[in-house]
């Protein structure tokens, strides 16, 4: 099991550092769904994105790009989109797979 633990009020991330954090917990919760802190650490970057930085409507689209991983979003009305190098963003559930530790699923 995957053990995060983030206190809500000593985190001040910028919108993009958000968006990868939630991108790679996202990639780790789809991979591993009985994971609880996979989960809640999922749940708590998107909070973290809809709360301090008034973002709405946010998924992943356009999933068969094999360089990138594209983040649609809405804020303060506006449709925008995040770009992240795939490979960077696979790399946390690559190294929890290579981890005996966690493949206890």
């Amino acid at each position: 099991m995957m053990l995060f633990y983030l206190e809500r009020m000593d985190v001040d991330l910028k919108l993009q550092d958000a968006f990868f954090n939630w991108l790679q917990m996202h990639i780790v919760h789809e991979a591993r769904p009985l994971d609880e802190a996979a989960s809640e650490t999922y749940d708590f970057f998107a909070l973290i994105i809809r709360e301090d930085h008034a973002v709405s409507n946010f998924h992943i689209v356009n999933e068969v790009d094999l360089m990138k991983i594209n983040i649609a979003y809405e804020q303060e009305g506006t449709m925008k989109q995040m770009s992240f190098d795939r490979e960077a963003a696979e790399k946390l559930l690559d190294d929890i797979n290579s981890n005996p530790i966690y493949n206890n699923q």
